[in-house]
C-alpha cells in the first residue's frame, strides 16, 4: 500500500498526499501564458487580516529561504508528487496574513536529495531581496487538482475519518485520525470507547500494509484489519 501525501490541508506530508501500496500520479497541467502573476514586492504581512479559509486548497510546500543571488527559492515539500515542484505551470502563494492564495508561475524546479528540499524559480522573482520577501510563504494548489493514483494508492485526505474494523469479528476498532509517514506509513487510529480495554490508551499506530489492512473500501468508509497478536496494545 502507498499513501500519497499532500495534506488537510496539505498535500500530505501533513495531509493531501498519497499513501501507497505503489507509485503514481499524473503530470500537472501547464498554465496559460496569460495566468496572473503575483507581485513579490507586495508580500507585507498584515496582522489585522482574518484567518484564511483553506478548505478549497492544499499546501504542497513552504518557502524556507533564498537560494543564491538570482531569485531562486528553497522549498520544504509536504507533497509526495515531484511534479508539483518540477513541472512548469501555475501555482499559488499564501503569505502570512492573507486569506486567499495568489497565483504565480513556476518556471523551473529541481530536487536536492541530501537536504529533502526543492530549489524552484518563480516568475517575477529575479534577485535575492525579492526571494527573501517570500520566506515563510506557502505554496498551494486547488484541492480539486489531486493527481490520479494507481491501484493500491490512496490520498491521505481520503483515509482520514475512515472507520477501522476487525476483519474476523466485524468489531469496530476506531477511526483513522492521522497518517504518520514512516518506512511503512502508519494509520493513527483513535479507539472506539467500546473497543478500548485500557481507557488510558486512546490511540494506536497500525502499519498500512496489505497483510495488516487487506481491505480499504472508500465507498463504505471502512478499513478492515487483521493485526498480529499484541499489535493493538503496542503503545501501552
Amino acid at each position: 500500500m502507498e499513501m500519497k501525501h499532500e495534506e488537510a490541508n496539505k498535500e500530505i506530508g501533513s495531509k493531501g498526499a498519497k499513501v501507497p501500496r505503489s507509485r503514481g500520479g499524473r503530470k500537472s497541467k501547464k498554465s496559460s501564458p496569460q495566468s496572473p502573476i503575483l507581485n513579490p514586492q507586495s508580500l507585507i504581512p498584515n496582522p489585522q487580516s482574518p484567518a484564511p479559509n483553506l478548505d478549497d486548497w492544499l499546501e504542497i510546500g513552504k518557502i524556507v529561504s533564498p537560494q543564491g543571488l538570482s531569485g531562486e527559492l528553497r522549498v520544504y515539500p509536504v507533497s509526495d508528487f515531484p511534479e508539483r515542484f518540477e513541472v512548469p505551470g501555475k501555482r499559488w502563494l499564501l503569505r502570512s496574513g492573507d486569506t486567499e492564495p495568489q497565483p504565480i508561475e513556476l518556471l523551473t524546479g529541481r530536487y536536492i536529495s541530501n537536504k529533502n528540499l526543492y530549489v524552484i524559480k518563480l516568475a517575477g522573482v529575479e534577485h535575492c531581496d525579492q526571494a527573501e520577501a517570500l520566506r515563510g510563504c506557502k505554496l498551494m494548489v486547488p484541492a480539486s487538482d489531486r493527481p490520479q493514483l494507481d491501484e493500491d494508492e490512496y490520498h491521505v485526505l481520503d483515509l482520514i475519518g475512515l472507520e477501522v474494523f476487525m476483519q474476523a469479528s466485524g468489531e469496530l476498532v476506531g477511526t483513522v485520525v492521522d497518517i504518520i509517514p514512516a518506512g511503512n506509513d502508519l494509520l493513527e487510529v483513535k479507539f472506539h470507547e467500546s473497543f478500548a480495554t485500557d481507557k488510558k490508551q486512546q490511540t494506536v499506530l497500525i502499519p498500512f500494509v496489505e497483510a495488516i489492512a487487506p481491505v480499504v473500501d472508500l465507498k463504505s468508509h471502512r478499513i478492515e484489519i487483521t493485526p498480529p497478536p499484541g499489535l493493538l496494545e503496542i503503545n501501552n
